[in-house]
């Protein structure tokens, strides 16, 4: 059950799932929170040199593009027509 105990969340999920979709799939991971905190620090490497932004917008777009570079490293863009791309490719296909 994710989060608590009570079996509330699942039953949400079950009744949503009933109603939309497309409809949301419950994954069961001890380790999933390692694997984010793991997946930030990362961002948190790579932001925390620069402490000193001007604007909101600022900040949203550089975590953005930290993100995105983050996931083309790992190999988690999906392209269009899914064709297989280099990282390089990929960022240049971004930049275009």
């Amino acid at each position: 059950m994710p989060g608590d105990k009570s079996g509330s969340t699942t039953a949400a999920i079950q009744r949503y799932n009933k109603m939309h979709r497309p409809a949301i799939v419950l994954r069961h991971s001890k380790d999933l929170k390692n694997m984010v905190t793991q997946d930030h620090r990362a961002v948190q490497r790579r932001t925390d040199p620069m402490l000193s932004f001007k604007s909101f917008w600022a900040v949203c777009c550089t975590i953005a593009g930290i993100e995105v570079m983050h996931a083309i490293r790992k190999g988690q863009l999906m392209t269009p027509g899914h064709s297989a791309q280099t990282p390089a490719e990929q960022g240049y296909s971004l930049a275009a």
